[in-house]
């Protein structure tokens, strides 16, 4: 049944996606980035409610009374990264429009890439790494005094469940730069949609919205340690299972570190 319900998805998104994509670039010459933004919000939600209908993944939300609620109120989001569906869900949970910064050779990919390259966003050249962050400030700084937060992996790339990426900096950075709040939000995605799986399974994502953290003042560094704590310890909480064996493993390690040699 899950491999059903799976391929049953993807065709959803491919006989979706075609047609969205060609009606986006087409209006993307009459109407405004919002505008177009929220056009684009309403197909993914279909998918995320598609996933619901069709794969039996139910988001469970809490936090949402810590996201700022000023109209023009700037944030930058630090999301933990298991797979694709917290890309899918953060745009048709949060109340403002979203921009990811992302590299830009997914704006190759036939209609779904051509669709993003109509939207404002920050899509990066990985290779000018030092150019690629001054784009980064300057477009965020733009998009966030317009009302748009944000939104960043600090990790990079998709973790297995119960792992930890390496956190970047790049998204204290860009917060302290523009003075916004650093909003860390934990997501147990991978419980249901695995990293680089097609079947994906039934069961509930619990996503945890965290207080906002203030850049003013901050190291990027120290600020990251402080939003990754927080990450992990909340993807600890909500997900104990994925992490037993790992913690299982930090008690022994010392134990076998202090048995004395025979």
């Amino acid at each position: 049944m899950p491999l059903i319900r799976s391929v049953l998805h993807m065709l959803c998104l491919v006989l979706t996606v075609i047609p969205w994509a060609l009606f986006v670039v087409v209006a993307s010459l009459f109407v405004s980035s919002t505008t177009m933004y929220w056009m684009c919000a309403r197909w993914i939600k279909l998918v995320v409610d598609s996933g619901t209908a069709i794969l039996g993944i139910e988001n469970r939300i809490t936090g949402l009374e810590n996201l700022p609620t000023g109209e023009k109120s700037a944030a930058v989001l630090l999301v933990k990264h298991q797979s694709t569906w917290e890309t899918l869900v953060m745009p048709a949970i949060m109340p403002h429009p979203l921009a990811y910064v992302f590299k830009k050779e997914l704006l190759y990919i036939p209609f779904f890439g051509w669709a993003m390259a109509r939207m404002d966003m920050i899509h990066i050249d990985r290779s000018q790494r030092a150019r690629s962050f001054t784009k980064v400030v300057e477009q965020g700084k733009r998009l966030m005094a317009q009302g748009t937060w944000v939104i960043m992996f600090p990790e990079g790339t998709r973790s297995p469940r119960g792992e930890k990426g390496v956190y970047k900096s790049g998204g204290t950075r860009l917060a302290i730069e523009t003075g916004a709040p650093v909003i860390p939000i934990a997501v147990t995605s991978a419980k249901c949609w695995p990293r680089k799986a097609f079947i994906k399974m039934p069961g509930v994502v619990d996503i945890s919205i965290g207080k906002p953290i203030p850049s003013a003042g901050r190291k990027p560094d120290e600020l990251m340690r402080e939003v990754e704590a927080w990450i992990e310890a909340e993807m600890r909480r909500l997900d104990p299972d994925a992490y037993a064996s790992t913690e299982a493993q930090a008690v022994i390690s010392p134990a076998t570190q202090a048995a004395p040699e025979r």
